[in-house]
């Protein structure tokens, strides 16, 4: 339900320990990393006209498209989680949460107003009108709750789509990463309003480029809700899915069993934060609104029960949860989307996976890994303090559908143009505006 973020009662500890944890850990990388590197070497034999290599055996695949992923190099391999980390799923996102390398991006931000005179923020990577492309594809990114563009899993997906020619561009939520907030309302797993704006402001901004969006957690639930709602009227080309809780009333009651009372408080105390720095909109608020619930909120569920489900028009928070799940969303979809969960998440459970639509929806793959926890995924070249194992997937998947889309289009042209009479081009007439 939540993208987790370092507890603030124990950063202090972290930045003093995780210099430490890297000097020790970093030796055992070293001698661990070529052995697993070796390990996951596929068959030699690949690549001499045999049969292409389907994706290994330790990866759970679902979906009509599953076909494509034969030509996936990153799940030829076996999924590895980084050893000692994987032994346990608290310990794995915990360790992402705390040690995850933090690349330095510059950023250029802009500001929209919404409808209702709220507003978002859109972080786009500085310099990058002047060094792309006007047609390169664009990736917008949606982090989890109370995420944004400071966070590692969020900048390291960011470089790789750079890296690879894409314009990036990440939609902090109100109130999340400083992100203004402009009246009593902050943003919930059910608004899609202000998805849709910033999709349709980048569209025009870019209308000669295909869009796509990727999201984690909370982000990817309302990304997924709003695939769904669009249906085959969607204006993006593809999107991506990650760590999605899908069945929140779910993840709602696993959110309060055993560890994961960790993870609520301190989810809770990041939203009572962003809550607290903007408290005098919501004074004097009439009507169900439990404003000092919200302000103490212990819970998400508090903060939800006081504020979120008042705002959004439900009439309780199971209400809110049960009508904001994205897993009914899946059926509806029309664009090529790919979700990418772990069996162990600790806050997405695998149970609220909807695998049965997914199979039944030929736009769908799902992707499920044995270990991850929620936003760890330590696995991969790059592991344990570098990229999620997950990132070189979402993008040899958004780089198949671009040119899927490429294709398309170049032959959608090319016979709109042996169309047109020949007789009809002095007619043509082109305005300029200045």
């Amino acid at each position: 339900m939540a993208a987790l973020q370092t507890p603030s009662p124990f950063a202090g500890c972290a930045r003093r320990f995780t210099p430490r944890l890297r000097s020790l850990l970093l030796p055992a990388t070293m001698s661990l990393s070529s052995s697993i590197v070796s390990s996951q070497n596929p068959d030699p034999s690949c690549g001499t006209g045999e049969q292409p290599l389907l994706p290994h055996s330790s990866l759970e695949i679902a979906g009509a498209r599953s076909a494509l992923l034969a030509g996936f190099d990153s799940l030829r391999r076996p999924y590895r989680a980084f050893p000692i980390l994987a032994s346990n799923c608290h310990v794995e996102t915990i360790f992402a949460a705390f040690t995850r390398s933090r690349p330095a991006v510059a950023f250029r931000r802009e500001c929209l107003r919404t409808p209702d005179d709220g507003a978002v923020a859109l972080d786009w990577v500085s310099g990058d009108d002047r060094t792309l492309p006007r047609d390169a594809p664009v990736l917008i990114l949606l982090p989890g709750l109370t995420g944004g563009s400071g966070d590692t899993y969020v900048r390291h997906m960011l470089l790789r789509a750079r890296s690879k020619g894409w314009r990036v561009v990440v939609f902090n939520s109100r109130g999340c990463a400083d992100s203004p907030v402009t009246t009593a309302k902050f943003y919930s797993a059910s608004f899609t309003g202000d998805l849709r704006q910033v999709v349709d402001h980048v569209l025009a901004r870019y209308p000669q480029c295909s869009i796509y969006a990727a999201g984690w957690s909370l982000g990817a639930n309302i990304l997924v809700r709003y695939l769904g709602e669009e249906t085959d009227k969607c204006p993006l080309s593809g999107a991506v899915s990650m760590c999605n809780p899908f069945n929140l009333v779910i993840a709602d009651e696993d959110f309060h069993k055993g560890f994961n009372n960790i993870y609520d408080k301190a989810l809770a105390r990041g939203l009572r934060t962003i809550f607290k720095k903007h408290a005098l909109l919501f004074e004097g608020l009439e009507g169900e609104y439990d404003i000092p619930k919200a302000a103490n909120a212990t819970s998400v569920r508090d903060f939800d029960e006081g504020l979120t489900r008042v705002s959004f028009g439900f009439k309780s928070v199971d209400d809110y949860y049960s009508n904001s799940s994205s897993s009914d969303s899946i059926k509806n979809i029309s664009i090529p989307l790919l979700c990418i969960q772990a069996d162990n998440d600790p806050i997405a459970p695998s149970r609220g996976i909807p695998r049965e639509d997914m199979k039944a929806n030929p736009h769908c793959l799902l992707i499920v890994t044995p270990q991850g926890g929620h936003l760890g995924w330590i696995a991969g070249d790059e592991a344990p303090f570098g990229c999620p194992w997950t990132d070189p997937i979402v993008m040899e998947f958004l780089e198949h559908v671009q040119n899927e889309t490429s294709s398309v289009t170049k032959n959608s042209t090319s016979d709109e143009q042996q169309s047109v009479p020949q007789t009809s081009v002095p007619h043509l007439s082109v305005h300029v505006q200045r």
